[in-house]
C-alpha cells in the first residue's frame, strides 16, 4: 500500500449555525440552574457517544462557558475545569478524553476551526489558541510551574508561576508534543510529534526534538529541492 492525499474536511466545514432551539435550551438552563447544577448535568452526559449526549455537551458548555460559537463538537469523557473562564470559537472539535484545566481567575481562548485530538491536555490558566490550529492526540501544554523557593520546602508547596502560552494562527502541534510555560508558537509553525518545546518557535518554522529546535523555515525549499 502507498500513501495517498485526500482533501481536508474539518477545516473546510461550512456547517449551518446551531438550531435556535438549542440556543434557547442553553439559555433556559443557564437561567434556571446554578453553575454547580450545570456542571452536574454536564457530567451526566460526558461519557455517552450518542447524538443526544453530544448535543447536551454542546448545549451545557454553551450555558457554562464565557462564550461558545457555532458547531462545537466534544467527544466522550472530555474534562473541563473552570469552563466559566473559557471562550470557544466556531466549529471547534475537542476529542475524547481531552482535558482543559482552567483556573477560577484564568483566561482560556480557543479560536475558530480548532481541532484538538483525543487525550490532549491543556493547563489553560492563561492560554490562547488562535484560529485554525491543529492539536495532535496526546499533545500537552503546561502553563505553570513552581518556583522551588525556599529550597527547603517541598517543591509543590512553593509559589506557582502562571505564564501565558500562545499558539499562533494555523499552527500544527504534533502527537504527544509538550509545550512548557511561557512559550509562543508562531503562526503556521509545525511542531513535530513528541517534541518538548522550551522556548518560542518563530512563524512558519518546523521544530522537533527534545528539547525542540528549529529545523527550517517552511517558506524555504528542502535542501534536496535546491540542488
Amino acid at each position: 500500500m502507498t500513501a495517498r492525499t485526500v482533501p481536508a474536511t474539518f477545516s473546510r466545514m461550512t456547517a449551518a449555525a446551531d438550531p435556535q432551539w438549542e440556543r434557547g435550551l442553553g439559555a433556559f438552563l443557564k437561567e434556571t440552574h446554578s453553575r454547580a447544577e450545570l456542571m452536574s448535568l454536564l457530567a451526566k452526559h460526558s461519557a455517552g457517544d450518542g447524538a443526544l449526549d453530544a448535543m447536551m455537551r454542546r448545549v451545557l458548555l454553551g450555558a457554562i462557558c464565557k462564550r461558545v460559537g457555532e458547531g462545537l463538537r466534544v467527544g466522550a469523557n472530555a474534562v473541563f475545569v473552570h469552563p466559566e473562564t473559557m471562550e470557544i470559537g466556531d466549529f471547534v472539535f475537542i476529542g475524547s478524553q481531552a482535558m482543559i484545566q482552567g483556573r477560577f481567575d484564568g483566561t482560556c481562548r480557543i479560536g475558530n476551526h480548532v481541532w484538538i485530538g483525543p487525550q490532549a491536555y491543556f493547563d489553560a490558566r492563561c492560554l490562547e489558541i488562535q484560529d485554525y490550529v491543529g492539536w495532535g492526540p496526546g499533545a500537552k501544554v503546561l502553563g505553570s510551574s513552581h518556583t522551588g523557593d525556599p529550597i527547603g520546602e517541598p517543591v509543590i508547596r512553593t509559589d506557582l508561576v502562571i505564564s501565558p502560552v500562545v499558539i499562533g494562527y494555523g499552527a500544527d502541534v504534533g502527537m504527544n508534543a509538550s509545550l512548557l510555560p511561557g512559550v509562543t508558537i508562531g503562526a503556521h509553525a509545525i511542531i513535530g510529534a513528541g517534541a518538548v518545546v522550551t522556548k518560542d518557535v518563530p512563524e512558519y518554522a518546523i521544530a522537533a526534538g527534545v528539547p525542540a529546535r528549529v529545523l527550517r523555515d517552511r517558506r524555504e525549499s528542502e535542501p534536496d529541492e535546491q540542488s
